[in-house]
């Protein structure tokens, strides 16, 4: 099955006074790189939600992010006095000691704020049964974001389809002018041959020796069956229900030797512009297979 590695999920869940977000985010990656976001309550459930986004998603770079908004007055944070007031007499004191000259009360208050633990938001820890909503919630914006790549997935599959068929005709095309360009090859020696020598002075057998040479050199016929062979894999591979994305990028590679290949043998026009079209739609095709789980 092909899948992209682009896709999106998003499901909330609310309960009383407060509404909880899941979005899902993923995009193309070689490996599988999650970068999670939770809130503190749900910091012991990290490796859960780790692996099961590892067994959903396969590979890709994936943006977890849950977030809570909450309403009502009870998530206020506090003021922890004892904690301010202790910061505020060390910060004076450690002010005497270095002779520092008398410091503004306002000024040692808005250090003493800053300090850590001066604010406590005395949010209650969500039970059991909020922790499962959220999961159910959870592998629900999973889900989606599965069923985003597979949708996406389809439509790269169609678009490969009709770029391999495209590089299948233009080699199929190459036959056509496949005598000409033998033939063309041999009046081109021949008078380069004779340009340099008399027709009396040329042997014959040594001629066809070195015909047969050149022939056999420019010979194209082993990278067009590898090449046929190849798109055959390519397309076996698309319809296989395994992810197929690297596979299809080593298969990509294959086709581009033999074009290349085809390319440097040619010697003819003809055939050059299809080879130019085939090397056109083999980098679309690697492009494509980037963003394929």
């Amino acid at each position: 099955m092909i899948k992209s590695m682009t896709g999106f999920g998003k499901a909330e869940y609310s309960t009383g006074d407060k509404k909880i977000t899941i979005e899902i985010r993923t995009l193309n990656s070689r490996q599988l790189d999650i970068n999670l976001k939770v809130p503190a309550a749900y910091k012991d459930k990290e490796a859960l939600i780790r692996n099961q986004t590892a067994t959903a998603l396969n590979r890709g770079k994936t943006d977890i992010i849950i977030y809570i908004d909450q309403a009502g007055s009870e998530h206020i944070p506090n003021i922890n006095r004892d904690i301010v007031k202790h910061y505020f007499t060390e910060l004076g004191e450690t002010a005497k000691e270095l002779n520092i000259p008398e410091t503004d009360p306002v000024d040692l208050m808005k250090m003493a704020l800053r300090m850590p633990d001066t604010l406590s938001a005395n949010r209650p820890e969500p039970d059991e049964k909020e922790w499962n909503a959220v999961y159910r919630s959870f592998l629900d914006a999973l889900g989606q974001t599965d069923a985003h790549r597979i949708q996406e997935g389809e439509a790269m599959k169609i678009d490969l389809k009709k770029r391999i068929t495209s590089i299948e005709e233009c080699l199929s095309s190459v036959e056509q002018f496949e005598k000409s360009r033998i033939d063309n090859i041999r009046i081109r020696l021949m008078q380069n041959l004779n340009e340099f020598f008399s027709n009396n002075n040329i042997d014959r057998n040594r001629f066809e020796q070195e015909i047969i040479y050149y022939l056999e050199k420019l010979d194209i016929t082993e990278e067009k069956v590898r090449l046929a062979n190849h798109i055959e894999y390519f397309r076996d591979t698309l319809s296989g229900k395994e992810p197929a994305g690297k596979k299809l990028g080593f298969i990509s590679q294959e086709i581009g030797r033999e074009i290349n290949t085809i390319g440097s043998k040619a010697n003819d026009f003809n055939i050059q512009k299809l080879v130019v079209q085939m090397k056109d739609e083999l980098e679309k095709i690697k492009e494509q297979s980037l963003n394929i789980l």
